[in-house]
């Protein structure tokens, strides 16, 4: 665990079997990992998390992606012990919740941490306040309380004059809002979604996308969000954890995982990456190129595309500078087209 995460997953793993736990109360911890495997596949279990490990940063968006079976999801209901790991340990703020009993973990849900899942989970005989307001009737706030805040959370994800309608007068993207407003009612700490956006049409999907990052700018929430989709994953992720078959394949920024994939695997995903919106200047910038000139210029954390634009018949080099100003690196043309192909990429970073 580093001192700077908020939530810290060490050697988490999820067994599904006649008896789990009599696996790992042993000679479990001793095992290398693919003794481990073949130890729970000898004894007619099934893996569906294995050995999981990550740190998430404060204020950071954390998205674990992969196929449909591949544990993403099962990773997130185990850390917020949704269903109980079988061995490991999950920390927030330092403590480790697998060590909390139930009544406690209650009140870290209800207190800390808030949920929102594919399906919006709204009652439908309650309107849009009370369903937003649901969660904090459960902290036993006074009615009043709870109601003003509800009304602040619906004019957040703006949906203000709304607050009357039931969930069968809203539209899918609408109540999907509701439910991440009644999610950050309890203002918590950890902020877990699970395919939030899967069930909307790709319009309103994208537009939800866009709410999401807009709330996020303003609130600074730390996030755990799964997704199956590799470009959703790339506009919202700080970080991007790709799992296969319970494990952990590769865990970077999005422009590293773009730049150095692991293995096939990890490639297959960035097939139809539009490349120049994820890498950034910094990432194929050469050596500065002192010539006396002056060159245009664009932050170090600028996307490409943003540099593409200031290449022209007049132009052969940009420079790129620091958050101080001074000129970091340049880039040159054939740089930038290499930068756009995957297998020239990988080459050049290997």
């Amino acid at each position: 665990m580093t001192a700077a995460a908020k939530l810290s997953v060490r050697n988490l793993w999820k067994i599904y079997g006649p008896n789990p736990e009599k696996l790992v109360s042993r000679d479990f911890p001793a095992m290398c990992h693919q003794e481990r495997l073949a130890h729970i596949r000898e004894n007619h279990h099934f893996v569906a998390a294995a050995d999981v490990s990550f740190d998430i940063s404060e204020g950071e968006i954390f998205v674990i992606m992969g196929l449909s079976g591949s544990g993403k999801s099962t990773v997130l209901r185990a850390i917020s012990r949704l269903i109980e790991p079988t061995y490991g340990q999950v920390f927030l703020d330092g403590n480790d919740l697998l060590k909390a009993g139930a009544r406690e973990m209650i009140e870290i849900r209800r207190h800390k941490m808030g949920m929102v899942f594919q399906n919006f989970g709204l009652l439908p005989h309650l309107d849009v306040v009370q369903n937003v307001a649901f969660p904090l009737k459960a902290q036993r706030r006074p009615r009043a309380e709870r109601r003003a805040h509800a009304r602040k959370m619906i004019e957040l994800v703006g949906l203000k004059g709304k607050e009357q309608s039931y969930p069968h007068e809203l539209s899918g993207g609408q109540q999907q809002r509701v439910g991440i407003a009644r999610s950050l009612a309890v203002e918590p700490e950890i902020w877990f979604l699970d395919e939030p956006f899967s069930a909307l049409d790709p319009l309103i999907r994208a537009q939800m996308q866009d709410e999401f990052l807009r709330l996020q700018t303003q609130l600074r929430k730390t996030i755990v969000f799964v997704t199956h989709d590799f470009l959703e994953a790339l506009k919202l992720a700080d970080n991007i954890c790709i799992m296969k078959d319970g494990e952990i394949v590769q865990i970077g920024s999005p422009s590293e995982i773009v730049m150095r994939p692991v293995n096939d695997y990890v490639k297959d995903f960035i097939g139809d990456v539009p490349l120049a919106k994820v890498i950034h200047a910094k990432d194929v910038m050469g050596a500065a190129y002192a010539d006396g000139k002056t060159h245009p210029t664009v932050a170090h954390n600028s996307i490409l595309d943003e540099a593409l634009k200031l290449f022209d018949e007049n132009t052969e080099t940009v420079d790129v500078i620091g958050d101080d100003g001074r000129v970091l690196g340049s880039l040159h043309p054939l740089e930038v087209i290499r930068s756009l192909y995957h297998d020239d990429v990988t080459t050049a970073q290997t």
